[in-house]
């Protein structure tokens, strides 16, 4: 399903201002009990979702990254899921689920190193996605002293959106700079493409912060498809401040050109101004039934994920 703008004045019409369906609940009462950051892919007939679990800082922080499987969009039964002790993690934050050409499953997950501001990104690899739960994968994105990953989109090569064919895997990903403690807030989301989905080469900046505006701390891209203009789509989570961390707000932003390695965001600030709405993952289905999934954030303090159907957006 190659789209339009339509699109997006579709998504920014709902996003925030109607009641969204909840999928996973928060794992507790309490602030900082989050459900959210999720990865949605619809293949052979089902919605498959995955997501991260998480408990306030002190009490652990992203503990699980559950894959769940719907018939609907709406309800989902978890068939697998990964915890950050598996990984010798401090925390988990958004996973990427991926189903590949060769029909086995990748799961890229997003690691933190105790004591640090580190982050780095791992994948699994499974012949079906309840087969993800034991184990380490290997490490595609490692990061350095100065430099964490974390919070990728992974699109595989292939059909892809709508039969748009792509010879190579791609991937956004978004970089913190950690040299500075202060500073490891500042976000930006850069491109890598892969032959196999293994190894990947990171090719340049595709997303950075615009100064002055809504999003100037911080941008972090977290779907991307294919326009009918021959440019690439893409919503992005944005924020202004370090005081936005963790409760960042929605924008858009369009492709240079024809190849989704440098995107410039769309003027008119964030598509949802409150409440926090942050973590979206849009799919097609073959009828063109879209079911965007976003983490939204409640005045408790809890997040939790959710869903909006669209039928059709952008038609007219």
């Amino acid at each position: 399903m190659v789209v339009g703008f339509g699109v997006v004045y579709s998504i920014a019409g709902v996003l925030g201002r109607r009641p969204g369906t909840t999928v996973v609940s928060p794992p507790g009462s309490e602030p900082g009990h989050w459900a959210g950051a999720p990865s949605a892919v619809w293949h052979d007939g089902a919605f498959w979702l995955a997501y991260r679990l998480r408990r306030p800082v002190d009490a652990g922080r992203g503990y699980a990254n559950v894959i769940a499987r719907s018939e609907d969009g709406y309800r989902f039964e978890p068939v697998a899921q990964v915890t950050s002790s598996q990984f010798e993690s401090a925390s988990l934050e958004r996973p990427a689920l991926a189903a590949a050409p060769d029909g086995t499953w990748r799961l890229f997950v997003s690691c933190s190193t105790e004591g640090t501001k580190h982050w780095w990104v791992e994948m699994l690899t499974a012949p079906t996605p309840e087969g993800f739960g034991a184990g380490r994968g290997r490490v595609v994105l490692p990061g350095d002293a100065v430099t964490a990953w974390k919070d990728p989109v992974v699109l595989p090569a292939g059909p892809g959106w709508g039969g748009k064919a792509a010879d190579e895997w791609s991937m956004w990903a978004c970089r913190h700079h950690i040299a500075n403690p202060d500073e490891a807030d500042r976000m930006d989301s850069w491109y890598a493409t892969s032959v196999d989905g293994e190894r990947w080469v990171l090719r340049r900046t595709a997303l950075t912060p615009t100064q002055g505006t809504w999003d100037e701390r911080g941008v972090r891209m977290t779907t991307v498809v294919p326009s009918q203009d021959g440019r690439w789509l893409a919503l992005y989570d944005g924020r202004a401040s370090a005081d936005e961390n963790w409760e960042e707000r929605t924008g858009a932003a369009i492709s240079v050109g024809a190849v989704p390695d440098h995107f410039e965001a769309l003027p008119g600030g964030p598509l949802v101004s409150s409440p926090s709405l942050r973590y979206v993952s849009a799919v097609v289905t073959p009828d063109g039934e879209w079911f965007v999934y976003y983490e939204i954030a409640h005045q408790d303090g809890t997040h939790e994920l959710q869903v909006q159907h669209l039928s059709s957006p952008g038609a007219a």
